[in-house]
């Protein structure tokens, strides 16, 4: 066996072991590929030269599923011990980038679970210097396939007392040319609400939109490209991530 052979050799059964650590680690995957380019030496001193991982139907946290994810990473430092036994543990953090693909069904099911709804705490809306309160109560996006988001959801608003309002978006996805649009937004019932209300609406949505990176357990997400199609939405991200798999 030449050293190449060798070297490939030592690469398929990390890439092998740490296919068995992801699978230990989520709810379910459907199919999972792990390619760590590396080798004995290098892992013992805890570097790998990359690792890119790609997972079709990985579910966590119960209901919270993806129907497609890809990582790639560059070099990282990681913890030898734990990856000799499958397990891709980071030193630090790293840069990635990743490629998502959400169906509608799976987005909606995830947005509506407690898990999720934990993460998104009320706003506080600044309405002419008066500080109104506002909780999200659903949500629901919709993918008619014309390259348009249309969000739509129920929040209860407090302000001296509570109502509830049902609000839809329609949104132009960020892609490498063009930012996130917000193309409508309309809320009902329209009696009673303010003008100044609705434009501190649409300022606090637009500035959620338009965040320039997201957290989620530690690690960090910047959108650089989204593709909609009927029934899905693609998403390409630069991350600086924690963990693998990051979810």
């Amino acid at each position: 066996m030449t050293r190449d052979e060798e070297h490939r050799l030592e690469e398929d059964v990390l890439s092998a072991a740490a296919e068995i650590g992801v699978i230990s680690q989520v709810d379910k995957v459907e199919d999972v590929n792990v390619d760590v380019r590396t080798n004995l030496l290098n892992i013992v001193q805890g570097q790998a030269d990359s690792v890119s991982f790609a997972g079709q139907g990985l579910s966590i946290q119960k209901d919270i599923r993806v129907q497609e994810v890809q990582v790639q990473t560059g070099r990282i430092s990681i913890n030898p011990l734990s990856a000799l036994f499958g397990e891709i543990k980071l030193n630090h953090p790293t840069d990635a980038a990743i490629r998502v693909v959400l169906t509608e069904e799976d987005i909606n099911l995830s947005l509506n679970t407690d898990y999720i709804r934990s993460k998104l705490p009320p706003l506080d809306l600044d309405v002419d210097g008066q500080i109104v309160n506002l909780e999200l109560q659903q949500i629901e996006i919709h993918l008619p396939g014309n390259g348009q988001i249309k969000c739509s959801g129920k929040v209860l608003l407090h302000e001296g007392n509570s109502r509830q309002l049902d609000f839809i978006a329609l949104l132009y996805p960020r892609t490498s040319s063009q930012p996130l649009l917000l193309e409508a937004f309309h809320c009902t019932p329209g009696n009673g609400i303010s003008l100044e209300l609705i434009v501190a609406l649409v300022l606090k949505f637009k500035e959620l939109v338009n965040l320039p990176y997201y957290e989620v357990e530690g690690s960090a997400f910047r959108v650089k490209d989204m593709e909609v199609q009927k029934g899905s939405l693609t998403v390409m991200a630069e991350a600086y991530i924690k963990q693998l798999p990051f979810l």
